[in-house]
C-alpha cells in the first residue's frame, strides 16, 4: 500500500496564500516578508473568518499575562504590518476589518487546501465551475490612451528588467522564534550570508553596518532600495528548532518590484554554513554574477556550538562598546575552544583583542599581541580569507607602523574581498597618512558605496579629511553623518577638531560637549567644560582636559599628548609620546600626519621621537 502523501494546512485568499505550519504568507507563490506577530494575528483572524476576534483575545494568545509589553501599541503596530503585507487599506479594507473599541474580523472569502497545490473548484455535478468573465464597456479612444500608458510601463519595465543587477542588499532576517534570545542567531545569518556574497566578482554588496538599521523597519523596499543604492534586495526568514534551522529567502528587483526568485532551506544545525554557502551561490547565479573563490569554511561541517558561540560573539562585538567587545572575546574564545579550526572564530578573536587595545579598554602590549596571533592562525586555516588579512593589515599600520607589509596585507584583503568595507577603509585611512590623499579618497568613497549608512564608515570620512588637512571636507562629512547618526559621540569630536583647526572655537566646544554627553558623561561635568571655556577661551578648555588627564594616573599617554598639541605645548606632548611608546598606545601612527603635531616635526627631539616610533 503506497506512503500517503503528507498535506499542510493551507488557506488561500484573493491572490495571497498562508502556509500555517510553515508560517508563511505567499502572494501569487513568492513569499512575503512579514515579522512573526503580525503572522500569528494573521493566523488567529483565519481560523474564525468572518467572526470578531477582540483585542483582549487578541493578547491572551499573543501576549500572556506575565508578558510585560505596552499591548495597545504592539497589537496597532502588528495590525499595521500586517496590512502593508497584505496591501490592504484600514479606511477601504479588503481583509482585515477594524471593528472600533472591540477589535478586528477577517472579511474576504477565504479557501482551506489540504495541499500546496489547490484543487480546481467543482461544481454541485463534478464539473469544473466556470466564471464568467465581466466586461465595461469602455469608450474607444479612452481604451487607446490606456493602451498607450500600458505599452509605455510595459517597455519601461522591460527595458529596466533588462539591466544586469549590479547592487545588493541583504536586509536583516526575520526570526520566526517565539524565543527573542535567538535574536543574536537571526542576525548572524544576515552577517553571514552577506560575508558569502561579498565573495563575487561584478556585485556590490552592501555591509552588515548598513542594513541593520532597517531591522523591523516599515519602509518600502523602493525606500530602502534609494538609500543604499542598490538595484536588488534580499529577504528572508529564520526558524531554528530542535537541532535544526529553516530559512526562506526570496530575491527582489526593487526597480521593478520584480520577484526574481524564491526557496526555502533546511539543515542541521552542522551544516549551517554549508547552507549559507547554497543559498548565496543560487542569488549570485540568479543575479548572473559568480563566486570568486571556494568558500573554505563552507565546505566542511562546523561544529554547532563552536558556531553558536561565534554568532554570539559578533551580536556583542557589533554593539562597539568596552562592554561588547569583552563579551565578544569571551565568546569567539569559546568557539575556538569547541572548534579550533574554525577560521572565521579566530578572525573575531583578533578583532576583539584590537578594538579592546585601540579603544582604550585594555590598552597593553599583551593585547595587540594576542590580536596579531589570532589573525595570524585565521590566516594559517584559511589563507583565502579576505577579512583575516584586512585585520592583520590594521593590526601591522596601528601598532607596529609597518606601513610596506600593511598596505600588502590590506590589498591582499580586497583582492581576495572587494566587498568588505573595512578594509578600504583602513586602506584609505594608510593612505592618506602615507600622503596619497586622492587615492585615500576613492578607496573612501569606495567604502561608503559598500557601507553607505553605517556610522564607523561616515565618522572615519570625516576623520580622514580631517587627518589630510582638508577642514571643509571633513566638516561638510560631519555634518551629513550627523543627521544619519545625531548621538555619535566619536563623530562630534572629529567634527570639532575640524571646527578648532579653522579658528571656529564656539562651534568647535559646542560639538567636543556634544560628544562628552553623548559618551556618558556626567552633565555636572559638561556645564564645568562649558564654564572652563566661557572663562578661558578654547585654551581654558583644553587646560581643564589637562587637569583631568593628570587625576587619571592610569590614563592613555597618547590622549595626553594629544592635549598637549592642543594646547600648543611642545615639551609636553613629546614627554606623553615617549611615555605612549613604551605603553604602546593607540594613535602613534598617525604622528607624521596629525595636524596637531605640525608645529613640533622640525624639531630634532621631535624627528628622534618619529624615528623610534618607525615613522
Amino acid at each position: 500500500m503506497p506512503t500517503p502523501t503528507r498535506t499542510r494546512p493551507v488557506v488561500r485568499f484573493g491572490s495571497f496564500e498562508v502556509d500555517l505550519e510553515a508560517a508563511e504568507l505567499r502572494h501569487k507563490g513568492l513569499v512575503v516578508r512579514i515579522q512573526e506577530q503580525p503572522f500569528r494575528v494573521l493566523a488567529a483572524l483565519l481560523e474564525r473568518p468572518g467572526e470578531i476576534v477582540t483585542r483582549e483575545q487578541l493578547r491572551e494568545r499573543l501576549w500572556p499575562s506575565d508578558t510585560f509589553v505596552d499591548f495597545e501599541h504592539s497589537v496597532n503596530a502588528a495590525i499595521k504590518k500586517l496590512r502593508q503585507a497584505l496591501r490592504d487599506d484600514a479606511d477601504s479594507p479588503r481583509f482585515v476589518e477594524t471593528i472600533p473599541r472591540r477589535g478586528y474580523r477577517f472579511i474576504a472569502p477565504i479557501e482551506r487546501l489540504e495541499a500546496a497545490a489547490a484543487p480546481q473548484a467543482q461544481s454541485a455535478g463534478g464539473a469544473p465551475t466556470k466564471t464568467r468573465p465581466r466586461w465595461l464597456p469602455v469608450a474607444a479612444a479612452a481604451g487607446m490612451a490606456v493602451l498607450a500608458v500600458v505599452l509605455v510601463s510595459v517597455t519601461t519595465f522591460l527595458a529596466s528588467a533588462n539591466k544586469p543587477i549590479r547592487s545588493i542588499a541583504v536586509l536583516p532576517f526575520v526570526n520566526l522564534s517565539s524565543d527573542a534570545e535567538q535574536e543574536y542567531f537571526t542576525d548572524g545569518m544576515t552577517d553571514e550570508l552577506i560575508t558569502d556574497l561579498a565573495k563575487t566578482s561584478g556585485l556590490l554588496v552592501i555591509s552588515h553596518t548598513s542594513v541593520e538599521r532597517y531591522k523591523n523597519t516599515t519602509l518600502p523596499l523602493p525606500s530602502i532600495a534609494r538609500e543604499l543604492g542598490v538595484d536588488a534586495v534580499v529577504e528572508g526568514r529564520v526558524l531554528r528548532s530542535e537541532g535544526r534551522v529553516r530559512i526562506s529567502a526570496q530575491l527582489i528587483d526593487t526597480r521593478t518590484d520584480r520577484h526574481i526568485w524564491a526557496d526555502s532551506y533546511e539543515r542541521e544545525l552542522g551544516d549551517v554554513l554549508s547552507l549559507q554557502d547554497e543559498l548565496a551561490r543560487r542569488i549570485a547565479a540568479e543575479v548572473g554574477v559568480k563566486m570568486t573563490r571556494r568558500l573554505e569554511t563552507a565546505a566542511r561541517a562546523v561544529n554547532p556550538a563552536a558556531h553558536d558561540a561565534y554568532m554570539k560573539g559578533n551580536f556583542y562585538w557589533n554593539r562597539l562598546t568596552c562592554d561588547g567587545f569583552k563579551r565578544g572575546r569571551e565568546y569567539f574564545q569559546q568557539s575556538v575552544n569547541r572548534d579550533p579550526n574554525f577560521a572565521l572564530a579566530y578572525v573575531g578573536l583578533a578583532q576583539s583583542y584590537f578594538t579592546l587595545w585601540d579603544w582604550g579598554c585594555a590598552p597593553t602590549a599583551d593585547v595587540i599581541a594576542q590580536s596579531k596571533a589570532a589573525v595570524l592562525r585565521a590566516i594559517d586555516l584559511d589563507p583565502g580569507m579576505g577579512e583575516a588579512h584586512a585585520w592583520l593589515g590594521k593590526i601591522l599600520f596601528f601598532s607596529e607602523r609597518d606601513w610596506e607589509h600593511a598596505e600588502q596585507q590590506l590589498t591582499q584583503a580586497i583582492a581576495l574581498n572587494p566587498n568588505y568595507a573595512h578594509a578600504h577603509t583602513m586602506y584609505s585611512v594608510l593612505l592618506v597618512a602615507r600622503g596619497r590623499q586622492e587615492q585615500g579618497f576613492a578607496e573612501m568613497r569606495r567604502s561608503l558605496e559598500l557601507d553607505p549608512t553605517s556610522e564607523l564608515t561616515n565618522v572615519v570620512s570625516t576623520f580622514a579629511f580631517y587627518l589630510a588637512h582638508q577642514y571643509d571636507r571633513a566638516i561638510e562629512q560631519g555634518k551629513k553623518t550627523a543627521e544619519l547618526y545625531p548621538n555619535s559621540s566619536a563623530l562630534y569630536f572629529w567634527l570639532a577638531a575640524a571646527y578648532e583647526r579653522k579658528g571656529l572655537y564656539d562651534q568647535a566646544v559646542s560639538a567636543y560637549l556634544k560628544e562628552k554627553a553623548f559618551a556618558g558623561v556626567p552633565a555636572s561635568e559638561v556645564a564645568a567644560f562649558r564654564g572652563a571655556y566661557d572663562s578661558g577661551g578654547i585654551r581654558g578648555y583644553w587646560r581643564r582636559e589637562l587637569d583631568a588627564a593628570k587625576a587619571n594616573t592610569t590614563g592613555n599617554a597618547c590622549w595626553t599628548a594629544m592635549i598637549y598639541g592642543h594646547l600648543g605645548d611642545e615639551q609636553g606632548a613629546l614627554e606623553a609620546l615617549n611615555r605612549g611608546l613604551q605603553q604602546h598606545c593607540s594613535g602613534l601612527h598617525l604622528l607624521n600626519v596629525d595636524p596637531l603635531y605640525d608645529g613640533f616635526r622640525s624639531d630634532p627631539g621631535f624627528q628622534a621621537l618619529m624615528r623610534r616610533a618607525r615613522m
